[in-house]
């Protein structure tokens, strides 16, 4: 991973997802990413702008990450650019207003998005769990 200062004043940061099921999650090599990312997390902690690389995503965690963010009060301006079809990654970019670092509001919009997801989903299983049962009644 790489962190490089620019003159504008912002840090880039490549953030990068790796699965659950992937065997290479419990290698030393996942680990060092992430000891890696947070310390140039730290290293940029007080940054008030922010843009983020993130690989293997496209509009559908740009656009939702995005909207969750955008709902800070603390955010003025977040956006998300795709930089050609045939890249399999996503340019984030956040800046707020000054009391709250950007790195501070994208984990609290990636924890947000997953909280909102995770009722989403509970939402599904119970409807689907109904219709089930429902189904079941009506055959007996």
């Amino acid at each position: 991973m790489t962190t490089s200062k620019l003159d504008t004043g912002y840090v880039k940061l490549q953030v990068c997802s790796v699965e659950d099921d992937d065997p290479a999650s419990e290698s030393g090599d996942r680990r060092q990413k992430v000891e890696s990312f947070e310390s140039e997390l730290k290293q940029s902690a007080g940054a008030m702008n922010l843009s983020f690389i993130i690989r293997d995503e496209d509009h559908t965690l740009g656009n939702s990450l995005r909207y969750v963010i955008m709902k800070n009060p603390e955010v003025d301006f977040c956006g998300y650019t795709v930089p050609h079809p045939s890249e399999n990654k996503i340019n984030f970019r956040i800046q707020t207003k000054g009391n709250v670092p950007a790195v501070d509001v994208f984990r609290k919009g990636l924890v947000d998005l997953k909280q909102m997801c995770s009722i989403v989903m509970e939402k599904y299983q119970e409807a689907v769990e109904q219709y089930q049962h429902d189904q079941k009644m009506e055959t007996t």
